[in-house]
């Protein structure tokens, strides 16, 4: 099935592949290049990155599908290219055990309310350095939930697919990320007024 499905591809001309990239990829060169800053600290290193990813979406387009999400593709691509090139730079981030979280988020008794959406509460009077700082001291794989999620609006499921991670590990990572992104912020919220000192 997949031989076959690989015959059925499309084949662009250099002009359709052109067309596609101008109209489904380009678009999101901003959004590309913010998640990979994010990703590597370094605006050298974030510039690489988003044209290695474009060098790749172009080589690969056949393989994207024309009104699918182009920009969970991209991403996907980007954060591939970050684990296989960019990461290898530097030391391995300490892996992390979501074993039991994830138990409990794959099982369907969970409350889908148990961790709050950045873009509504803990965001949502907080701007600024503060919160770009509290986000930049996060493991890259809780920091990466976070960008996707609450900054770019990615779907679990999207999600899911981008990271090559299951979606009750994804929900897990993120209630995590968010945890340890509220308690680095809890100091300065005090101090701004925006939340009441005990």
């Amino acid at each position: 099935m997949n031989q076959m499905s690989e015959t059925k591809r499309k084949r662009y001309s250099e002009a359709e592949k052109t067309k596609v990239f101008d109209i489904e990829f380009y678009p999101h060169i901003d959004s590309m290049y913010n998640f990979a800053y994010r990703l590597t600290f370094d605006e050298d290193d974030a510039k690489d990155l988003v044209q290695d990813t474009y060098l790749k979406a172009f080589r690969f387009i056949e393989s994207f599908q024309k009104g699918t999400n182009a920009k969970a593709w991209l991403f996907r691509i980007l954060k591939n290219s970050f684990i296989n090139d960019f990461r290898k730079k530097s030391k391995e981030p300490s892996k992390v055990d979501y074993q039991e979280v994830e138990s409990y988020y794959n099982s369907g008794d969970v409350d889908k309310t148990i961790t709050t959406d950045l873009r509504v509460d803990s965001l949502k009077d907080m701007m600024g350095d503060e919160v770009t700082n509290a986000l930049n001291t996060l493991d890259v794989d809780f920091r990466t939930v976070i960008i996707l999620c609450d900054l770019e609006g990615f779907k679990y499921d999207e999600m899911a697919r981008i990271l090559d991670i299951p979606i009750g590990t994804v929900r897990s990572r993120l209630h995590r990320a968010r945890n340890l992104l509220r308690e680095n912020l809890r100091v300065y919220a005090k101090t701004m007024g925006y939340v009441k000192k005990s």
